[in-house]
This record gives C-alpha cells, structure tokens and sequence, in this order.
C-alpha cells in the first residue's frame, strides 16, 4: 500500500493530476455509475494509508453523495486518514436561520464532512458570523487558504497599472481586498450592497471620486448569478473608472453570462481553478501543495487554521 496517493472525481481530473505530480503521489480517478432510478455507484482506486480526495464542491449534492460512499470503500480497504481538498466548499452561505423552519446547511454538511474525514482544506470559505473553519469542522483539522497569494502572483505576472485601484462588490469582501491590495501596493475600497432578493441588489460606492479616471481590478469571491458583479460594475462605469477587470475566486457562474458581463462593461474576467470553469487562469496549486507537504511528510498535526 502507498503511503499516500489523491483520488479524485472525473470532473476535476486535470487540476488533481497536476496536484498529484506536483506531490510526487500516485492519482486514481473515482469512477462513477448512476443507475436508471438515479442512485450512485462508486468505485475508487487502490487505498493509500493517506488518501487525499481532490473534490470541488460546486453543484455539491451527488459530489456530496459521492464523498461519503468513497470514505467508506477507502477505509475498508485500509486507508488510515483521509484529507478532503475541495477548493470550493459548499453549503457555507446558510449559518443561521433567517426564517422560522429554515435548515443551518453549514452545521448539517460541517458535521456530515467531520464524521467522514479527518481533515478538510477549503480556499476562502464563504463565512459570515462563523469566524474560524475550525468551528464548521469539530473535532478534525481544518484549513482555510487565502487565494489572494496566489491571485496577486498572477496579477503581477499579466501587468498592472500603477494607479489600479482593488475594489471589492461589498462589506465583506474587505479582507480579501485588502490583502490583495497590501500585496500589489495600490489603493483600494469596498461598495455598500443591499441584497433584496438572490438576483436583486443595490451597490453604492462609498467614495466614487476614488475610481474616475483610474482603472479598477473588481475582487469577488463567489459569482453564481451575476448579479452583483454587473450592477457594481456599472456603478463603477458610472464613477468613470477606465476600464474594469474582474478577479473571481470561485467561478460558479454559467459560463454563457461572460457576454453580459462584457456587454455591462467588464473588459476581462479571471477566476481560480477552484472550481472547473472556461475562466481558470489562476492555479491553487502552490498554496494547495504547501498545505499538503506535512501528508506527504508524515510531520504530524498541523492544527487548525482560520
């Protein structure tokens, strides 16, 4: 038995097997059978005493479906921990209950995925009023990765104009912006956003003298309808930025809406591979690999990170 070795969904194939070779571990692919009633079958490849499954989480129910049967085979057949990389980490939106009747998914999928693996790395997991990963997981490891390190090597690389001003769609897109901002050295600042409805929001720059004339790199984190992405950007256009460029860390959008964003006047759009989408140009692969030396290592628990 190896000692370590990622299995992977078909789906994110290419982005694991770059991984694995970066690592230095063997890949197998989870095969995958739906039968006529819908129900899944699947299959996984031989047991490492580690296994890492590299599952992105977007469309996350039969993912989901698919995580839990892999566990099991894999620990049947010997697999001693289990890491579950999912750069994309579904189910964070809802933490408490707005509405009388509704569910906390993040409390019901943080305990499914504790009882399953023994540790979990995410990247820029979508927390509001849960501060720390740690308290979605109890009881195992887990890691929230900042992508903007590897965002701001990328935005280097391509160029950026000196007076580029980092703007991030509302309040809690602060901290992201600022750190990409402290790292490329260039202004920065967040729109207030009003959400009346999941395709129905109001933004509002706090200081719109701070864009005109200047260009303006628009940082999100998640982008599943486009709805905020299109109204912040027109209230940029509308500020007289120069050009608008847009940064996203998890793609969730279908890709059909780039015409509209282009048509609302973003000039380019750019996403991480987090999730596998027509936008990847940004590889998690060095922050990803970073977290993963101490499983091929053996150097023992890493804690838990925030």
């Amino acid at each position: 038995m190896n000692a370590a070795a990622i299995q992977c969904l078909p789906s994110a194939a290419g982005d694991a097997t770059r991984l694995a070779s970066r690592l230095g571990v063997p890949i197998h692919e989870i095969a995958l059978h739906r039968f006529p009633d819908g129900e899944l079958q699947v299959t996984v490849g031989p047991a490492a005493a580690t296994t890492i499954l590299y599952v992105p989480l977007d469309r996350p129910n039969d993912k989901l479906v698919a995580v839990l049967f892999a566990a099991e085979a894999l620990r049947r057949e010997g697999a001693e921990r289990l890491v579950l990389v999912a750069p994309y980490l579904c189910y964070m939106r809802q933490d408490a209950a707005f509405q009388k009747g509704e569910a906390i998914s993040q409390k019901v999928i943080g305990r499914l995925i504790a009882a399953t693996v023994d540790r979990v790395i995410t990247v820029d997991a979508h927390l509001h009023r849960t501060h720390s990963i740690g308290r979605v997981f109890p009881g195992i490891e887990a890691d929230d990765l900042s992508a903007m390190p590897a965002i701001a090597d990328a935005v280097r690389a391509a160029g950026l104009e000196p007076d580029t001003v980092v703007v991030g769609p509302d309040a809690e897109s602060q901290a992201w912006v600022s750190a990409l901002a402290g790292r490329l050295g260039t202004e920065w600042a967040v729109a207030q956003k009003t959400r009346r409805g999941d395709r129905s929001v109001d933004i509002a720059l706090a200081d719109p003298k701070l864009v005109a004339g200047r260009p303006v790199l628009l940082i999100d984190d998640i982008v599943s309808s486009g709805g905020t992405l299109i109204v912040c950007t027109k209230a940029l256009a509308a500020a007289s930025a120069t050009t608008i460029d847009v940064i996203i860390t998890h793609a969730l959008f279908a890709p059909e809406l780039t015409r509209e964003f282009m048509q609302a006047g973003i000039r380019s759009i750019r996403s991480t591979n987090s999730v596998p989408h027509p936008t990847n140009a940004i590889a998690l692969d060095e922050i990803l690999v970073a977290a993963l030396r101490k499983e091929i290592g053996g150097t023992g628990f890493a804690g838990t990170t925030s």
